[in-house]
């Protein structure tokens, strides 16, 4: 607890006002918006970063859960770079590494905004589940939630199989997401798309060749932004 304690004060001490108000305008935090009421510190994620380094070794996970749940957005963010530092240790034993995935699980209302989900999920839940492939079901029951963060984690956390080039779980959930109403979604979706496409085009070709003319439009350029300009139209005007 008295980690907890220097670490909050020291998160504390880097606040900046005038940041924070920008950030609480660029994360949509007003009535009606996604990050409604959250709050922020105004502390740059470098600085962020080097708090969570400095803390991660000692800290424990029940001190770390606490501090995910602070109404602080900076301090949430810290608690999941502590998390992701402490799974790459190469020192983390195994039942670690599950308690740190069931943490994060059950505490992914409180992973509630896209800086947050796109940090942390491929390094924590992406990876555990590479890992432990008998739980895979976990992203296509989050991806049917009613809940934009467990969406948004769940085809976040398959960038960690896009960079091992299995792109299998990826398409399963942008069929699932297919028709999400939610522009965070649709981004999510469509840049794991390209994502896949970078590494295999015909892959992510041969996906848009059977749903791009259903797709969100929005997906739909996220996935196509690095095509050439030619194709990029033709997609666009469903000439394809």
């Amino acid at each position: 607890m008295q980690i907890l304690k220097s670490l909050k004060k020291e998160m504390n001490s880097l606040k900046d006002s005038k940041k924070a108000l920008i950030l609480q305008g660029f994360f949509k935090t007003k009535k009606g918006e996604y990050a409604e009421g959250d709050t922020f510190y105004g502390i740059t994620v470098p600085k962020t970063r080097i708090v969570a380094k400095k803390y991660a070794t000692e800290i424990s996970l029940e001190d770390v859960e606490e501090l995910l749940h602070s109404k602080i957005h900076e301090e949430r963010l810290c608690a999941l770079l502590i998390l992701i530092q402490k799974v790459k240790n190469k020192t983390c034993l195994c039942e670690t590494k599950k308690e740190i995935y069931e943490l994060y699980l059950r505490n992914t209302k409180y992973i509630n905004n896209w800086d947050l989900v796109d940090l942390s999920a491929q390094h924590i839940i992406g990876k555990y589940l590479f890992e432990n492939r008998e739980e895979l079901p976990i992203l296509e029951k989050m991806a049917n939630s009613n809940l934009l963060w467990d969406k948004r984690i769940a085809v976040l956390a398959t960038f960690y199989f896009i960079y091992q080039k299995e792109f299998s779980h990826t398409l399963k959930l942008a069929k699932i997401l297919l028709h999400d109403e939610h522009d965070l979604m649709q981004k999510a979706t469509g840049w794991m798309l390209r994502e896949i496409g970078k590494r295999d085009l015909d892959v992510e070709e041969e996906f848009l060749k059977e749903n791009y003319k259903s797709m969100p439009r929005t997906m739909l350029r996220y996935a196509i932004e690095k095509f050439p300009e030619g194709k990029r139209i033709k997609y666009l005007k469903g000439k394809i």
